[in-house]
């Protein structure tokens, strides 16, 4: 919770955890400013994988047959209500495998950027994923990234990984 409401008081947005439950996100904690921008998640809701910035991440280190499953169903973009390519989100989840963040945009009801990390478990799988979700208008997704990077680091540290995504992306374990 401390870096969570870290990232919240820098972002004066807000802070989404998610974990994975079955072909679904399941938000497990939210934190968010006053002023921050009317959302449709909440405790306790799913969030889709193939559509939020969580879910991507959740995705991408999801085990490759889980993946495949993934891709093979019709996915839609709700609620814009756009078909998702099985070849571009294969794209996205190297992308984010590679670089360790995720970047959404959603443009309805209200446009909107999500930016998500992997947090690790002891057993250096992801255990779960961390967002910021900001208007489109402050989108700033270079700065954000390095910000939820660290605090899903931190994270991570908290829950023994050993495991974690360094600053030049790709995976690394200190000795």
């Amino acid at each position: 919770m401390p870096f969570m409401g870290d990232l919240e008081e820098v972002t004066r947005q807000h802070v989404l955890l998610a974990v994975r439950d079955g072909y679904d996100g399941l938000l497990v904690e939210r934190l968010s400013s006053r002023q921050a921008m009317p959302v449709l998640y909440r405790v306790g809701g799913r969030l889709p994988l193939h559509s939020t910035g969580v879910g991507l991440v959740l995705l991408a280190f999801a085990e490759p047959g889980f993946q495949e499953e993934v891709l093979a169903r019709p996915l839609v973009h709700e609620p814009e209500k756009v078909a998702v390519s099985p070849a571009a989100l294969r794209r996205t989840l190297a992308e984010i495998r590679r670089d360790g963040v995720a970047t959404f945009r959603r443009r309805t009801p209200q446009p909107l950027v999500s930016v998500a990390a992997p947090v690790f478990g002891a057993d250096d799988e992801v255990a779960a994923a961390l967002s910021v979700v900001v208007p489109q208008e402050h989108a700033e997704p270079r700065l954000l990234g390095p910000a939820v990077r660290t605090a899903a680091r931190s994270i991570s540290r908290g829950l023994g990984a050993r495991r974690s995504i360094g600053h030049t992306g790709g995976p690394f374990s200190p000795s």
